[in-house]
């Protein structure tokens, strides 16, 4: 008789020797999934025996874990910002750094009263676009999320019809190319970074990610620049531009937007304490 205990025991030996971090914790999580039950149900049941039609799914979900897959892909969903969001291949992971910039936005903007037009730049999953949309509530007038990748869009979309969140609208655009004219009072953009160099360095993890979300040519900047230099035109007198950038880019993308007419520039750092969201306002 294998055990739920047995089977977390044996599974993190496993996944510990395949070279994954926080196996423990991988483990717990997987099995939870299976059985459906949170972390505090699942130590209740640490006794339970598990039967064939358990173990079976999750010995596939083991070797997709222990070969690089994310964890997030495995289970379909990602927790951010306390709400859960699909997720899979379709799109980049989303990051705790990311929630960092949610946080950081909506300080920002808390003592705006009008209804705001904000977009999402790169939208992938959606989870930045529909979380300030559901955070600001009444005071976003729409959120528009964009994406290049139809894929992504389908994703964010799907997101968008779980979470219940109105007063958002999906485009497919290169950056602003198939954009109208409208006007924003925040625009927001996680766009790739990395450098093209150091594609051997990143883990195997991230390799999962689709690679039009990760690459920004050979400073990692060249979707960024291209951004920043299109983005005065859409936006309202006074708007805020914020951004999640690269570990080592914070003094070359305050360049970047100085140099096409952004004022009060400062980069915000994460936990970690690496300059990472660069935030702006484009002048009356």
């Amino acid at each position: 008789m294998t055990t739920v205990l047995d089977t977390i025991d044996k599974g993190t030996a496993y996944l510990k020797k395949k070279g994954i971090d926080d196996a423990r914790r991988n483990m717990q999580l997987l099995v939870t999934h299976l059985l459906k039950c949170s972390r505090v149900e699942l130590y209740l049941q640490f006794d339970r025996p598990m039967t064939d039609d358990e173990l079976a799914p999750l010995r596939e979900q083991l070797k997709r874990r222990a070969n690089g897959e994310p964890l997030q892909h495995i289970l379909g969903t990602v927790e951010f910002y306390r709400r859960e969001f699909k997720t899979d291949s379709r799109a980049l992971v989303p990051r705790p750094e990311t929630e960092e910039l949610a946080s950081i936005i909506l300080a920002k903007t808390s003592d705006q009263q009008e209804a705001l037009q904000i977009l999402d730049m790169g939208s992938g999953s959606g989870v930045l676009g529909l979380t300030l949309a559901a955070e600001l509530g009444g005071r976003c007038e729409q959120a528009t999320l964009v994406d290049v990748c139809h894929d992504a869009l389908a994703l964010a979309e799907e997101n968008n019809t779980l979470l219940g969140i109105g007063r958002v609208k999906l485009i497919w655009s290169d950056l602003f190319s198939n954009l109208e004219t409208e006007k924003y009072h925040l625009i927001a953009a996680n766009l790739p970074y990395i450098e093209e160099d150091n594609r051997e360095k990143l883990s195997r993890e991230v390799l999962h990610d689709p690679p039009l979300a990760l690459f920004g040519g050979k400073d990692g900047l060249d979707i960024i620049r291209e951004f920043i230099q299109q983005a005065p035109a859409y936006f309202h007198p006074g708007g805020i531009i914020a951004l999640e950038i690269g570990y080592n880019q914070a003094d070359a993308v305050e360049t970047i937007l100085k140099n096409n007419g952004f004022t009060d520039i400062y980069t915000h750092k994460d936990l970690n304490g690496i300059r990472r969201f660069p935030i702006a306002t484009f002048p009356h």
